[in-house]
């Protein structure tokens, strides 16, 4: 499953000269966590969110330190300082910002998500903005029926990325989440390959694989056979 299949195209945004207490109306008001910055051209300035306005109800200048590693926590001081004292989007928001493309796959929005730790990221293509993929958006697309599932694990998983024919090659049934492969492939690389990205799909909760393969092209003596092939 792609971004742009789960994204919201309708996107709130806000220009980078429009102040602070502009942006937490509109927060307010719609009752979001935050919003694209974007200039005229749709292009993406930063992200501003309750988290960058907060900054203002506290006195970043009272929590300076001292010790080896002080200069470390200043730096992140010197930005709550800046963010405290905005008075425009443009001074508040967090830059650059972490984008994601619509054709990149919901799993790699979420491994972006957890380990940025951000809570949307914005979706850009040919470097304007064209939609807004949220981890709302990413567990909605984790309730799927097992129909959607497996269909998507056929499609997308066995004949667009592995080019394997389903079901003539491999069986795929999805019970509650949990995907059943049972099958044979050219190479055990194949198999292990197909388990890993069966287990990405949104809305898996686990894969039991039965599956045999004709070549196991993992093995070291395997690798340099190949590699003789290829020379």
């Amino acid at each position: 499953m792609k971004v742009q299949e789960v994204m919201t195209r309708e996107v709130l945004t806000i220009g980078p000269e429009a102040p602070v207490r502009d942006v937490a109306k509109i927060l307010v008001d719609h009752r979001i966590s935050g919003l694209p910055v974007c200039d005229a051209q749709r292009r993406v300035l930063g992200v501003i969110s309750e988290g960058d306005i907060l900054f203002k109800e506290h006195d970043p200048t009272t929590s300076r330190r001292i010790g080896p590693l002080a200069w470390l926590v200043d730096g992140a001081s010197k930005n709550a300082i800046a963010k405290a004292q905005a008075r425009t989007a443009r001074e508040a928001m967090t830059s650059p910002a972490i984008t994601i493309a619509p054709y990149d796959q919901v799993a790699a929005a979420a491994r972006v998500m957890s380990e940025r730790g951000v809570n949307r990221l914005p979706v850009v293509k040919r470097g304007e903005l064209v939609g807004i993929v949220t981890r709302a958006d990413l567990v909605r697309a984790f309730v799927r029926s097992d129909e959607e599932i497996g269909r998507e694990i056929k499609e997308d998983v066995l004949e667009r990325m592995l080019w394997i024919e389903a079901p003539r090659a491999v069986a795929v049934d999805v019970e509650r989440g949990t995907a059943r492969l049972t099958g044979k492939l050219g190479t055990r690389s194949d198999a292990l390959a197909l388990e890993r990205l069966a287990a990405r799909v949104p809305g898996v909760v686990s894969v039991e694989a039965d599956l045999t393969w004709s070549v196991d092209d993992t093995t070291r003596k395997a690798k340099r056979a190949l590699e003789r092939t290829l020379r």
